[in-house]
């Protein structure tokens, strides 16, 4: 048991480990997020409602989608974005991880008479030959990869782009970080049931990075059949930082933003949203 507490425990390298998989294609934690992602009234998976309403709107009058116009949403969802967008004429295509999240898009696509092609893959290996006039990663997506995984992204976009072409994205602040601290929890059933059907027991250690601006969630979900650790990753930019990293990408940015509804960028602020190309 002491050799066991001792693994929970202990602090892995920044960005070591990667189990996106875990979330998005376990078939008991994809339903939760999805659940998650469709209560509009809250900020979990994805915005509430009426900010997602507020964004599109400004997408569509900022970067001029009309009919025809060519837009990526990388990591997608249950079509939240990409539904509306499609409705405003755009020629919409989404990537994302779960194939619950998928059907569910799918479906309201074919209801609505929206012809959007939904690919399911991990849009770190996603390819194609189309080009795009904008392409979107939303909900801090961005921030939960490394940075090889963000470089890869980055250029990857670069590759797609129409030329004028631009990218939207939102990350987390080094505000944000500042408010953050260290802490371990253990609890039985943790998040009300939300890792498994099963009875089981989750610890959670928080894990700050000082030098690297990172914050990690480490999940170790204890049932009786198994043990699994999920780690749940964070990087924290400022202005100058997020603005390197997208030059190394041969990126630069355009405009920043308090979010991506296009509100007043806000240094003290724990978010913002940058347009590159």
């Amino acid at each position: 048991m002491f050799k066991q507490l001792l693994e929970i425990n202990q602090r892995p390298k920044s960005f070591e480990f990667y189990t996106a998989d875990e979330l998005w294609t376990n078939e008991h934690t994809s339903k939760q997020m999805l659940e998650y992602h469709l209560n509009g009234a809250i900020d979990v998976s994805s915005k509430n409602s009426a900010f997602i309403d507020k964004a599109v709107d400004w997408m569509a009058t900022h970067f001029q989608v009309q009919q025809g116009t060519a837009i990526a949403d990388f990591g997608c969802g249950p079509g939240l974005y990409t539904t509306k967008l499609a409705e405003k004429g755009a020629v919409v295509t989404g990537i994302d991880f779960s194939k619950r999240s998928l059907s569910y898009a799918k479906q309201v696509a074919a209801d609505k008479g929206l012809n959007i092609d939904y690919i399911q893959a991990n849009y770190l290996d996603f390819e194609t030959n189309e080009k795009f006039d904008l392409i979107t990663m939303i909900m801090y997506d961005y921030c939960a990869l490394s940075p090889q995984q963000r470089n890869t992204m980055l250029k990857k976009f670069k590759s797609m782009l129409k030329p004028n072409g631009s990218i939207l994205f939102d990350v987390y602040s080094l505000n944000a970080f500042a408010q953050k601290s260290e802490s371990s929890a253990y609890e039985l059933n943790q998040l009300n049931g939300f890792w498994s059907a099963d009875d089981y027991y989750c610890f959670v250690n928080t894990f700050k990075y000082e030098q690297e601006k990172v914050m990690l969630d480490k999940y170790t979900i204890i049932e009786s059949a198994q043990t699994r650790t999920v780690y749940n990753w964070l990087q924290y930019f400022d202005e100058r930082s997020l603005r390197n990293e997208i030059e190394s990408a041969g990126l630069s940015i355009k405009q920043h933003y308090g979010d991506v509804a296009g509100s007043a960028y806000c240094t003290e602020a724990s978010e913002f949203a940058v347009v590159v190309g």
